[in-house]
Formats: C-alpha cells, structure tokens, sequence
C-alpha cells in the first residue's frame, strides 16, 4: 500500500484528512495547487479533491500541468512503473464519483473516461467511436466532417478574441484537422437574464469576424434566455459542416515511425490569457490570445502534401494531452525536444510565476502536423509564409517504440514522460 511517509496516512484514508486546516497547502488562482512547508526530506503522497499529488524535494518527472517551483514541489516518482499504476489509481478515483466534477471537463484522463464509459456506450456508431474533433461521413458520395462544441469562456471578453470569434473559430478548426474545407455552422446562444445588450452587439460582431475570416456562414440559430443566476451571462454552441477533398486521409491513428512533427506557432498563449485576465493579474508584459481560424494554413500545406498523417489542434489539455492521443491511436512513441518547443517569454515567465507546465496548457490557433520526413522542409516554408504559421518549427520524430509513450528530451540533457494531463488545470478556457 502507498503511504504519506510525512504522516503515514494510507492512500484510501487521504481523504478524509483536512490538509488545508493542518497547514499543509493552501489554494491561490482557481485550483492552481501551491504547497509549502514541507520538510526537504519529506516524501508524500497527497490526495486533494479526489486527484493525486506527489511531494519530492527534486524531480524528474512532473504531474502532467505542473512545474517544480521552490514553493510547489508536486511530482511524480521516478520510476515509469509506479507512474503507470498511480494514474489508473487517479482515473478511478475520479470515475468513483457519484457526480460531475470539473475534471471531467479538462480534456484529458478524467474527460475521456466520461466519454468512454459512461457516454459512447449509449451511442456507439463506427463514426463516433473514433471520438476525434469531427466525424467523417459520407453524404451523396461525398466524404462530409461534421462537428459540434460548446464555448463557456471565462470572461467573456479577452485581450485577442471573445467567446463568439472563439466559438468560431474553434468549429472551424476542428473542421480542419480532418483535411475538411468549413463551408457552414449553426450558433445556439443561451443567454443569462440581465446580459447588457452592448454586450451581446459586441460578441456577434465577433462571430461575424471570424465567420467571414474562416470562410463559413452562419445558416441556422437558436436563441434561450434563462433566469439570472441560471447560466454565466452567455453559453454558445456551434455545429459545423466541410468539405474533404478527395485523396485526404487524416487522423490520430495515422502517425507512423520516422514521421516529423511540426508545430505551427507558440504554445500556452490563449490558455495563460484567460486565467491571468479572470483572475486580475497584472504583468509587466501584455499577453493576447492565439484564437484564429486555421483553414486557410491547412488547406495550404494539404496543397503541397497530401499526404499529411496527422492534423490536431492542441486545445484542452494542450501539446503534451493532443501528443499522447496520437501516440497512443497510433501504437507509436513520440519523442519531442524542449528546445525546440516555441513558447513566448511572457508566457514562459507567466507559467514559471504560476507554476504551470506551458505544454499542458490550452492553445485555440495552433495546428500539430504529423506527416512523412521528406516534406518537412516544403511544408514548413508554406507554413512560415502564413501569418499564423510565421513561427512553425520542428518539435519532434515519431519513434516505434515505447509505443504509446511521449518523450521530451529536455533542456538540460534528461528525458521526462509526458502523461496526459489528469485533472482539470484551467477551468473554462473555451
């Protein structure tokens, strides 16, 4: 049994301890988990809110979404094996729930458990069972992607977008990442009692922005108004219909061994955006979100390079849960070097103050592509060409084993593991 050596608590017992009222962490900044004062020796196993936390004085490997800072030393053992076996632990810990928490909206373990066990069985088709961002489907002898999303941002309003150019562009996107040309959406508003109307006028011109932007027209809507304190000012949902060229053929269980993975711009910007606005914090530098619509890139690169492998958009979760997703569809290894990972100083210096992990946090107008090694240099001087490609970059190989592992070859030599990310780090980002 794995015990808390700090107090030797069990692990099944955790939970009925007050850490807080003992003293031993406190919360700051929606659920970003500090803990202090714990003994340099020490080596505990926490379990706050039905997520495990690792306390070690130094590390290799870190909890998926969190940094080793001085104050915040939440890890994971060193050995694969005791990582392996305390997430399955963590996944049914969170699945033994009798309710909804806010990890399974996170997008990665507790989200796809959700998914998996409790919603797909109602409604297991060969489309859905593939579970990426669009279905693809055949109508009238052509091949059609067809998404749905919901958009519940937080606030609504922010440096670089608002929840109705976000809502946009992200169905335009998830169009994309099947090699689809977004033709059409459906907008479902759901508004709160008491919503000023100048805020409304300001998120429709958002959606008419990005809709002309991304090329699609908005053909059908629907309308609620629910009592005040019934929804959080605006909710959104969004349909959306493209187009597949013939000859593309792509999806997360398509990456094979000596593939390239490319990255299409900075990660962590929209993610780091929205909780520093939420939570009123004020930096030196200004951050923006990268909402935008990616049609346009993709259907250039498809141009050149049909043959791409893979597309996704690291949203929810960011590049390490998308990578894992691929990795494990796909029965390969992935193998990424930290140096090569752009990220923006204010947003690496954000992370750092917060201690957030930047390949966990969530992106909304970046594009990961996976495709043979022979076209690396054609597509990235197409890539670089477009002003949301203009810092595309080589980021890592596919390897054929260890399969369904990520690896991140990092800035000082080591290699860390790279899980998907268990809990829900930043809540309400899309």
């Amino acid at each position: 049994m794995l015990t808390g050596r700090h107090h030797g608590a069990p692990l099944n017992n955790f939970k009925k301890m007050d850490l807080a009222k003992n003293g031993m962490f406190h919360v700051k900044h929606s659920r970003i988990l500090f803990l202090r004062g714990l003994p340099i020796s020490c080596r505990a196993i926490y379990l706050i809110d039905f997520s495990i936390f690792f306390s070690f004085p130094k590390t290799t490997h870190l909890l998926p979404g969190f940094t080793f800072m001085r104050s915040c030393a939440i890890v994971f053992p060193r050995r694969t094996r005791v990582i392996s076996a305390c997430m399955r632990r963590c996944r049914k810990i969170v699945m033994d729930r009798d309710q909804i928490a806010l990890d399974h909206g996170s997008g990665g373990e507790a989200s796809a458990e959700l998914v998996e066990t409790i919603l797909l069985p109602f409604l297991d088709n060969p489309a859905l069972r593939e579970l990426d961002d669009s279905a693809v489907v055949s109508l009238c002898g052509a091949k059609v992607a067809m998404t749905t999303d919901s958009y519940v941002v937080d606030p609504i309003f922010f440096p670089g977008g608002d929840i109705g150019s976000l809502a946009v562009h992200g169905t335009v996107n998830d169009l994309c990442m099947q090699g689809a040309r977004p033709l059409y959406l459906t907008l479902g508003l759901i508004l709160e009692e008491g919503l000023p109307l100048k805020d409304l006028h300001r998120v429709m011109e958002g959606v008419a922005r990005a809709s002309r932007e991304g090329g699609v027209i908005v053909v059908a809507g629907d309308t609620k108004v629910v009592p005040k304190g019934h929804a959080d000012k605006i909710f959104i949902n969004t349909a959306g219909i493209g187009l597949i060229p013939d000859g593309i053929s792509v999806g997360a269980g398509n990456a094979r061994p000596g593939d390239v993975i490319l990255l299409s711009g900075t990660v962590a910007d929209h993610g780091i955006t929205i909780l520093t606005t939420r939570e009123g914090l004020r930096l030196q530098s200004s951050l923006k979100s990268d909402s935008a619509p990616l049609n346009d890139l993709v259907a250039d690169v498809l141009k050149i390079c049909p043959d791409v492998h893979v597309l996704r958009d690291p949203t929810r979760g960011g590049v390490a849960t998308a990578l894992n997703e691929i990795a494990r569809r796909s029965g390969v290894a992935i193998r990424l070097s930290e140096d090569r990972i752009p990220i923006a100083r204010p947003v690496r210096s954000a992370c750092e103050m917060l201690g957030l992990d930047p390949l966990y946090v969530a992106n909304e107008g970046k594009c990961l592509i996976i495709l043979p090694k022979e076209q690396e240099s054609a597509v990235l001087e197409v890539m670089r060409r477009h002003p949301y490609g203009s810092s595309a970059t080589l980021i890592g190989e596919v390897e054929a084993q260890p399969r369904g592992t990520v690896l991140l070859k990092t800035a000082v030599g080591g290699t860390r593991i790279l899980s998907t990310l268990t809990g829900a780090q930043l809540p309400r980002i899309c």
